[in-house]
């Protein structure tokens, strides 16, 4: 497979942070703004573009490391990143239950705890603990983490395929996704069911970014331009919208014929069901046509505040989640008007940005700290400091 360019694609970085963004809208319970995400008007939602790209930039920093310093070098790097991403999904579980905790005991209301999914660790803290150290155990808006851990946890060997024979690492991947259908293969949860993300099936998207990054994304572009292929992408994404408008308007679905619901229903989203792989395919390729990897307006200032949060995107992630429960709290014991959602909204993607801003601007003294510099590095390509 070809090389993948070297100079960094803004693009990834402006999606994730728009991603991270529409995560964390969602993630606020009966947000009204939460309306303006993509989840509403089709069959796939920013869960879709997050994992993607992180595929694609941990294919572009640790296959250069695997070309470069071989197979163990870049297998211990991809297992530290890993570790990083469970020491700040630690963190994040206990302070995470520390804030519900304490507003639900503060304010004598013990639905918090049952909406976030943390009752079960109030009741029984010994096991809980152990099952969230596993894994197994996750509140409410804690599953993106665990998910992108399982990925890297088996993306050396996956990437050291990638850079052999691309093309049967994607098929192999594509055959994993299929026996996961088959025969169900799924992660159990505590204290029931499975996974809300199902690693065997979601290592699908997240193959296929690392493989577009490694030159996939060339070899696909004679495609990507047809306008045959761009004609479909509209096509699908007009019924997608045209389906989802049948959830919140009943009476239109006398218009979808029956046969058409009995194919698409259910629309497994734990699974990575294929429509919602075609509705994202769809989008990147409207995306691809109409913003290419050069436009200057990437480097604008208008798009500086998503670009900052993608490149800091583990950071961002956390702060969103404490953001979220706070949004639900305020519209539940302060007002829950309209305007109110719009300011909470509002006020959480600023915070992110500002946070994603303050990080950035530390590295950069950082590294021009007393002493030698050290490489330079370019913050962000795996999600964060990779």
């Amino acid at each position: 497979m070809a090389p993948a360019p070297t100079e960094r694609d803004l693009r990834l970085d402006l999606f994730r942070g728009i991603a991270l963004w529409l995560i964390f809208l969602d993630h606020i319970p009966s947000n009204a703004v939460s309306w303006i995400t993509i989840r509403n008007y089709g069959f796939s939602d920013a869960t879709e573009i997050f994992v993607f790209i992180s595929g694609y930039t941990a294919a572009f920093v640790y296959g250069r490391a695997m070309r470069e310093h071989g197979f163990i070098v870049a297998s211990a790097r991809v297992l530290k990143r890993a570790w990083q991403i469970y020491v700040a999904h630690v963190f994040l579980f206990a302070i995470y239950l520390a804030e519900i905790a304490y507003v639900a005991h503060s304010f004598e209301n013990p639905l918090y705890t049952e909406e976030m999914g943390v009752r079960d660790f109030l009741q029984n803290p010994d096991v809980t603990i152990l099952q969230a150290l596993l894994l197994k155990f996750k509140p409410v808006n804690m599953d993106v983490l665990p998910l992108y851990i399982v990925l890297l946890l088996w993306f050396a060997p996956t990437l050291w395929l990638l850079l052999r024979a691309p093309s049967f690492a994607l098929i192999a991947s594509a055959v994993i996704y299929s026996l996961t259908w088959w025969f169900g293969w799924s992660i159990p949860a505590y204290p029931r069911g499975t996974w809300v993300f199902n690693p065997f099936a979601w290592q699908l998207l997240f193959v296929f970014g690392a493989w577009c990054a490694l030159g996939g994304a060339q070899r696909l572009a004679r495609w990507l331009n047809s306008p045959v292929i761009f004609g479909f992408a509209v096509v699908y994404l007009v019924f997608a919208f045209s389906i989802a408008m049948t959830w919140y308007f009943p009476r239109l679905g006398a218009f979808v014929p029956n046969f058409v619901g009995e194919a698409i229903y259910p629309i497994d989203k734990p699974n990575l069901d294929v429509l919602r792989i075609l509705h994202f395919l769809s989008l990147a390729v409207i995306t691809v046509w109409f913003i290419p990897r050069a436009w200057l307006v990437l480097k604008s200032p208008v798009f500086w505040p998503a670009i900052v949060c993608g490149q800091h995107s583990l950071e961002t992630f956390c702060l969103g989640v404490f953001l979220a429960f706070a949004g639900h709290f305020v519209f539940t014991e302060v007002s829950n008007r309209l305007l109110m959602h719009v300011i909470v909204s509002i006020a959480g993607i600023a915070i992110m940005v500002a946070a994603a801003a303050l990080v950035s601007w530390y590295r950069r003294v950082e590294r021009r700290g007393p002493g030698p510099r050290p490489p330079a590095i370019k913050p962000g390509y795996a999600g964060s400091d990779a």
